[in-house]
């Protein structure tokens, strides 16, 4: 599966990325705020990465910059049975709008996919993410969190937030298949 943005273009990852992902994901200040990559990040983890299957029902996506390459992830998995909308971008890359561009993209490819509502989530101590969220629609729910960061190696206060996908869609085009 594939998506082109504005000016990105969100695409499968594959197994000779995984020098660019390592390059764009390994330092601490990326990994420390995303739940599941390890510290430090080595070639074997970003191998590991490449190498994932895609589930179609929760599609995960390298984001590239055309002359700039891959400079990113953004994609779905899965946070207690709901899909979760997750993303990081490298730092070479950030305060230019592409974390929200890439969401914003995979987020049109769940609502075709058929995904009624997505959840997502930041550490508290992240509040750049939370912006980005905030931005997408998404509305924080009010109850505390708490999840494990790999990276850090322990649970950390955690932000959560669902966007309904359903709320801000157009009527007109199921009210003309019917």
């Amino acid at each position: 599966m594939f998506h082109r943005s504005q000016r990105l273009f969100l695409r499968p990852a594959f197994p000779e990325d995984s020098a660019a992902i390592l390059a764009g994901i390994g330092e601490e200040a990326i990994v420390r705020n995303l739940a599941r990559a390890p510290w430090p990040y080595t070639p074997d983890d970003a191998a590991r990465f490449a190498a994932l299957p895609q589930n179609t029902r929760l599609p995960h996506f390298l984001v590239t910059l055309p002359g700039a390459g891959v400079i990113g992830s953004a994609g779905l998995g899965e946070h207690q049975g709901e899909g979760e909308l997750g993303y990081w971008i490298a730092r070479a890359h950030w305060g230019r709008g592409y974390a929200t561009e890439a969401a914003r993209g995979v987020l049109a490819v769940a609502r075709m996919l058929g995904h009624r509502r997505v959840v997502a989530g930041h550490f508290a101590d992240n509040p750049a993410s939370g912006k980005v969220l905030r931005k997408l629609g998404f509305v924080p729910t009010g109850k505390p969190g708490q999840r494990f960061s790999t990276g850090r190696g322990a649970m950390v206060d955690s932000v959560e937030y669902a966007l309904d996908l359903e709320a801000d869609m157009d009527p007109a085009p199921l009210a003309r298949a019917a």
